[in-house]
């Protein structure tokens, strides 16, 4: 119990979600929201699967304005959503975020921001400080020298306006968490970067990594070519991931034994709970961000978010994979608690909702060779024994990676990125 007082007595009561009126008669139709304000970004990061430049009037024409954003979250609100997110693109180019940014926190919701921090202002800051977001701010670093956020961002100013960003953001005393990309010009500054979140007050725990790069969710592929040369193979995968220790493979153990089972037909296992949805920059529903097929996307010029997230959205979900190869690999393997394969993924790589996307087939065999589920070159959707092996895999603890690699060896260094 706690709230403000007047004449001694309490008039807020602090109860659990699970717990309030909200949720008496079960889960709401919407949880979270996902907005992308715009997919204009003032960096062109190399591995970025969405971005558009800064300048892109076109985009910018038909981008959401903010009463229709506004009209969005008032109908988010009333559906029992919690918590938006507010993406890009970099949201923060939006001249009009500050007014967003109070239209959400006014309805209650809280804000979940993704940004590179390159645009937070003093003003900025000081509004999230006085009104905060009641999530911690989700920032990108790529690169903790000017050479390496240069590579990256290819934006030569990104690595110091960075800097002031996350300056201003614990000068006010703003939690964030730091996230970064394993890409050819950090994976050395994996050390340096841990080193960065330690050091700032208000970063939350230890960065978390970008290693499996998507291609471009638009399908606009001339930027595809360099996605695909980023992209590191099984082997380097374990090797990296490695140097988490024991813990990766026990997560990933628990992983392949909660999630274990064949989906035949079905394709979409994310969106069995429903709860979530996406809208773009130009007001189009999307179940997640990342797919935009036509069959699974809907304007909401001509509709309602309501009808979007309870009438459209089951529409989605009811879809069936016909694709011969998913029906004999997808459908038929148990590791899709490892495997990163989904509708999305196979939108951006092919074109459809139901192609196996070969690139994370192989990285999830690689973990389940890693964890002692497949020997050597096994396929596992040809395996026939598999409760026998979730039993042992079950009982399993301990033992290191089968990479035959030295891997996740610390090397020393001071920071180069001083706040």
């Amino acid at each position: 119990m706690g709230g403000v007082t007047m004449a001694g007595k309490s008039y807020a009561v602090r109860v659990r979600s699970d717990r309030a009126r909200l949720w008496a008669t079960g889960r709401p139709p919407l949880v979270r929201l996902d907005i992308e304000l715009t997919e204009r970004c003032n960096n062109d990061c190399v591995h970025c699967n969405v971005n558009l430049p800064a300048g892109d009037r076109t985009a910018r024409g038909r981008e959401m304005t903010a009463d229709v954003v506004g009209g969005i979250l008032e109908e988010a609100a009333a559906l029992g959503c919690l918590t938006v997110r507010f993406t890009g693109g970099e949201p923060l180019l939006r001249e009009d975020f500050e007014d967003i940014y109070l239209r959400a926190r006014k309805l209650g919701l809280k804000v979940l921001l993704f940004t590179n921090a390159t645009l937070i202002s003093p003003r900025l800051a000081g509004l999230m400080k006085r009104i905060p977001p009641l999530e911690p701010i989700e920032v990108s670093v790529y690169g903790t020298s000017e050479k390496s956020s240069g590579a990256v961002t290819r934006n030569p100013v990104a690595f110091e306006a960075a800097r002031r960003g996350l300056a201003l953001l614990v000068e006010n005393g703003l939690p964030f968490v730091v996230k970064g990309a394993l890409l050819p010009a950090t994976r050395g500054e994996v050390e340096e970067l841990e080193g960065l979140a330690r050091r700032l007050a208000g970063a939350d725990g230890t960065p978390s990594y970008s290693l499996l790069f998507d291609l471009r969710s638009r399908r606009d592929g001339a930027k595809n070519d360099l996605i695909r040369s980023l992209r590191i193979g099984p082997a380097e995968f374990l090797a990296i991931s490695a140097r988490g220790g024991p813990a990766v493979l026990e997560e990933w153990r628990a992983l392949a034994l909660e999630f274990s089972g064949a989906c035949g037909d079905r394709l979409f296992d994310c969106l069995a709970a429903g709860g979530t949805g996406s809208v773009d920059a130009y007001g189009v529903f999307q179940c997640c961000l990342g797919l935009r097929h036509p069959e699974t996307v809907c304007d909401l010029e001509g509709g309602s978010l309501r009808e979007a997230m309870t009438v459209f959205l089951p529409k989605v979900r009811a879809l069936r994979a016909a694709d011969r190869g998913y029906l004999e690999r997808c459908g038929r393997c148990p590791l899709k608690g490892l495997c990163h394969q989904c509708p999305a993924k196979s939108w951006a790589e092919h074109g459809t909702l139901d192609t196996p996307v070969e690139y994370f087939c192989g990285i999830a065999h690689a973990q389940a060779e890693a964890i002692g589920l497949l020997a050597a070159g096994e396929k596992a959707w040809g395996v026939r024994d598999w409760p026998a092996r979730l039993e042992r895999l079950a009982s399993h603890k301990g033992s290191g990676p089968k990479t035959g690699r030295a891997a996740g060896k610390k090397a020393d260094g001071g920071l180069s990125w001083k706040i």
